[in-house]
């Protein structure tokens, strides 16, 4: 299955090649994802391009979609990465999002994960999507609430804030 570019006012998300393994590199390092989504392990290009192979690149061929580059349509400059993921632990597909510390705060989230919703929607007919969500992350759990996403409270009953919210594109 081919990959899906989209395109916003801002942004293009486009699929991840091996070339972009040194952006992956840098991304999966920035001290903001490893907090907020963890530690992956990824030290070197050779990391990076085993990451992009097992991660985005065999989505793609699966499904038609996964996490794709944050692009500026004004500079060209790599910002982050957002898509829909499929994980074999939950029962939807999930909303996946990054940015580099330095983007972050600016609206591209908002823009790339609004994006990838209506494409869940219109290009891949899914009913609907999850996503996950550290509960400290407050700016993210905003990004959804914006979205239209809302808290699965039995999906984290030991906790007041749970981290997976839902949001249903099919009725």
């Amino acid at each position: 299955m081919e990959a899906l570019t989209l395109t916003t006012a801002r942004l293009q998300l486009r699929p991840f090649t091996l070339a972009d393994a040194p952006f992956i590199v840098e991304l999966l390092n920035d001290a903001g994802f490893i907090g907020n989504i963890g530690d992956r392990g990824v030290r070197t290009v050779a990391d990076a391009e085993a990451y992009l192979q097992k991660g985005p690149l065999q989505s793609y061929s699966e499904h038609g979609f996964g996490l794709a580059a944050i692009v500026s349509r004004t500079d060209s400059n790599m910002l982050g990465m957002a898509g829909i993921l499929r994980r074999p632990s939950l029962p939807s597909p999930d909303l996946g999002y990054a940015l580099l510390a330095q983007h972050t705060g600016r609206g591209y989230g908002f823009e790339a994960a609004e994006a990838w919703v209506d494409a869940g929607r219109r290009h891949f007919g899914l009913p609907e999507l999850l996503a996950i969500v550290i509960a400290h992350n407050k700016p993210s759990i905003q990004l959804l609430e914006k979205l239209g996403f809302q808290r699965d409270y039995a999906a984290v009953p030991d906790t007041s804030e749970p981290n997976l919210f839902q949001y249903r594109l099919q009725y």
